[in-house]
């Protein structure tokens, strides 16, 4: 039996004892009435902590928990949350949408496997868009009350907090994420020792061991290895303390972490799924594992893969092919050697399957995953296209269009991602929105709020971002260490009655965060308007290995300082989800510009209309489905023939035209009442009709139907 300790303990007045249970579930994340709680204990700790419940609990004293014990309101509403979070964590599983809907799968447990998860701002084993999208696919699975498990690792340093230098060049800061400052409890067996597992490295005589910590996510369990355990070499340590940290062999050793030792831990904790999903290759071991059990049983290895095959889903994100992994032989050879004799397989039998065309004598982790499962999907219907494509010579002899990848567009979860004026909004004209998530019929209401109630709701929105503009700008220039040029970089002294674009996401230079600035004159008159001025807001990370990210950060912060653009350009520093969840929805209109057909899917534009901001944006990823000149609810841009600068210049004077001719018009022109009705017009059609078609909600279904349910019943 193994069970979950939480080191150090807490102490809790025993009346309000469930505050511990709700601080190590993350349910609060995507419940604003559980977080109040927490906040309103003491509202100065809670900023002070960046609304981490955990910290809140460790940090108060005894006086702030007897004074909400006092307080009738307080324990009404602490009353009110605990009866919530029962019901829906606690509940009968027939009583959930599964059990309703899907009782098929109600005893079906599915594995998740990947590399990062975005839950929350305070728990950062996320990098960007991957590791949010694989956080709301979990929290919509709790929803529904789908039974899964998730695997990842536990990066005591996270990803990397984000600071400009002078210079405008990224520093990348990390701190050791202390386990028990988060929501995370150590597994341990009944004697209170820690669960351990081990996985093998080029040393199949000295393996790895792993400790498993857990994140409650709703009704989901996430575990987490970590390779921070007493007994393994000092050099070790380290391996799982990062998220994308280190060099190539570095990469290796972390997916087999995730990916072996993933399934191992599984094991350890008494977990037996049905059927698994690897979102991305990074856990692209995790089959090998299962097939080396298979045939420690008896199975041949063709036996094997017939018993592993049907029952595996795999998600690819990447339309790129230097973004799939690959590693060389030498490299392979030293970490595999001792595995392949387990499959029963020859040296040349195991580098065949990690065969692809492109990849020459490497090791292709993508290649890999797709021969070992029997459904793939691309995140976009245009990715989907592109895959096929790509992996095409899997299937040598099967026609293009008909090879076996299907694509299911990504979705982001409302709950999250709608911010609080939004909710209220919803919650007077479309109460029953949560239970219509995926219905499109139903969000025709959208239509039927005043354009007065719509507007004040954005308003409250945008009011909401710039305050926390500014007070990221106070706290940088009070802790000092930064110029006045930094500070007004940041964007203190944006204005709230202009029209405000907004731009943020991982800085890949694909993304073309820099497109606006082809022209500078031409954007320095747009912004720089007498009457109808325009100013833009960046935010994002580049990786720490990407140079020419970087540059493109440095670039729009030096823009940001140009006297040329009249201080109308601002760089949000340390882009994280919490600033994404005020970003998204307190810019007026969200901006996408990359290279296509490079993006997959993306999700940040999602998160924008949902709280009722239009898009303007490439027709690649998923707005080319969001899109029509009959949709009203945004902008597009079809791709340019032309490629390299020219093409550049053509979409960017597109842009221009956009902004000029069609943005700024229907921000500007008001009504007797001084709402902008064109412009709120396009906002409710934004929410309307990307809201359902793009959820959380409605991507788990198209899973469900289309690709868990035959993996795990086979029908």
């Amino acid at each position: 039996m193994v069970a979950t300790k939480i080191s150090p303990s807490l102490t809790v007045p025993e009346s309000l004892d469930r505050l511990v249970d709700l601080a190590y579930n993350v349910w609060w994340s995507w419940h604003s009435e559980a977080r109040r709680l927490y906040r309103d204990l003491d509202p100065m700790v809670w900023e002070s902590v960046n609304g981490n419940p955990v910290l809140v609990l460790h940090r108060l004293p005894p006086e702030a928990f007897e004074a909400a014990i006092a307080n009738p309101d307080y324990m009404r509403r602490y009353r009110e949350v605990v009866s919530r979070f029962d019901a829906q964590i606690q509940s009968d599983p027939r009583s959930t949408w599964i059990g309703r809907h899907r009782p098929d799968l109600a005893e079906q447990q599915l594995a998740y496997f990947s590399a990062e998860f975005g839950l929350n701002s305070i728990l950062p084993i996320y990098s960007g868009g991957l590791g949010v999208l694989a956080g709301d696919h979990i929290k919509e699975a709790s929803d529904l009350g789908l039974p899964l498990v998730a695997v990842s690792l536990l990066y005591r340093q996270g990803y990397l907090s984000q600071r400009l230098d002078h210079d405008g060049w990224q520093q990348d800061v990390t701190a050791d994420l202390e386990p028990w400052a988060e929501p995370t409890s150590q597994v341990v067996h009944d004697d209170g020792t820690p669960v351990i597992v081990e996985v093998a490295f080029d040393n199949p005589d000295h393996p790895l061991k792993l400790a498993i910590w857990k994140v409650r996510v709703g009704r989901v369990d996430l575990y987490l290895l970590d390779a921070d355990v007493e007994g393994n070499p000092e050099w070790t340590r380290t391996v799982s303390s990062r998220l994308y940290g280190g060099n190539v062999e570095h990469r290796l050793r972390q997916e087999l972490i995730l990916g072996i030792g993933g399934v191992r831990a599984l094991r350890a904790v008494g977990v037996d799924p049905t059927y698994w999903h690897a979102n991305e290759s990074h856990a692209a071991f995790h089959p090998l594992e299962r097939l080396r059990e298979e045939v420690s049983a008896g199975a041949t290895f063709s036996q094997a893969c017939e018993q592993i095959r049907p029952k595996t889903v795999f998600t690819t994100h990447t339309p790129v092919a230097a973004g799939h992994d690959v590693f060389d032989r030498e490299l392979m050879d030293r970490y595999f050697g001792h595995f392949w004799p387990q499959l029963g397989i020859s040296r040349e039998e195991f580098y065949a399957l990690g065969y692809h065309e492109n990849s020459g004598e490497g090791f292709n982790l993508t290649a890999l995953s797709m021969r070992l499962a029997d459904f793939r999907n691309g995140v976009s219907e245009k990715h989907g296209e592109i895959t096929r494509e790509m992996w095409a010579d899997i299937w040598p002899d099967v026609p293009v269009d008909e090879v076996p990848v299907t694509s299911i567009t990504n979705g982001v979860h409302l709950q999250t991602w709608m911010t609080s004026p939004t909710n209220r909004a919803l919650r007077r004209w479309f109460p029953g929105w949560r239970d219509a998530q995926a219905d499109p019929a139903a969000w025709d209401v959208i239509r039927e709020i005043p354009d007065e109630l719509f507007w004040e709701m954005h308003l409250g929105s945008k009011r909401r971002f710039f305050d926390l503009l500014r007070e990221r700008s106070r706290r940088r220039w009070a802790n000092g260490g930064v110029d006045a040029g930094q500070v007004v970089a940041s964007g203190p002294f944006l204005e709230e009655n202009v029209l405000t674009l907004g731009f943020a996401r991982r800085f890949a230079t694909y993304k073309r965060a820099t497109l606006l600035f082809h022209d500078p004159e031409r954007l320095s008159r747009i912004l720089n308007h007498p009457e109808r001025p325009v100013q833009i807001i960046w935010s994002g990370k580049a990786h720490p290995a990407d140079e020419g990210g970087k540059r493109l950060i440095q670039e729009i912060f030096w823009r940001a300082r140009d006297p040329r653009f009249g201080g109308r350009i601002a760089f949000a520093e340390d882009y994280d989800m919490r600033l994404a969840g005020h970003m998204v929805a307190g810019v007026d209109v969200w901006l996408n510009n990359p290279r296509a057909p490079l993006e997959a899917s993306g999700t940040s534009g999602m998160k924008a209309a949902i709280n009722g901001v239009p898009n303007l944006s490439i027709l690649d990823g998923w707005w080319s489905e969001a899109w029509t000149p009959d949709t009203h609810n945004g902008w597009g841009i079809e791709p340019s023939e032309l490629t390299g600068e020219m093409g550049d210049a053509e979409e960017a004077a597109m842009m221009y035209d956009l902004i000029e001719h069609g943005v700024v018009p229907a921000y500007y022109e008001r009504n007797s009442s001084g709402v902008p009705t064109r412009y709120v017009q396009m906002g409710k059609e934004s929410m309307r009709t990307v809201a359902p078609q793009f959820s959380a909600r409605r991507m788990l279904l198209d899973y469900i139907y289309r690709l868990y349910g035959p993996a795990a019943t086979g029908h």
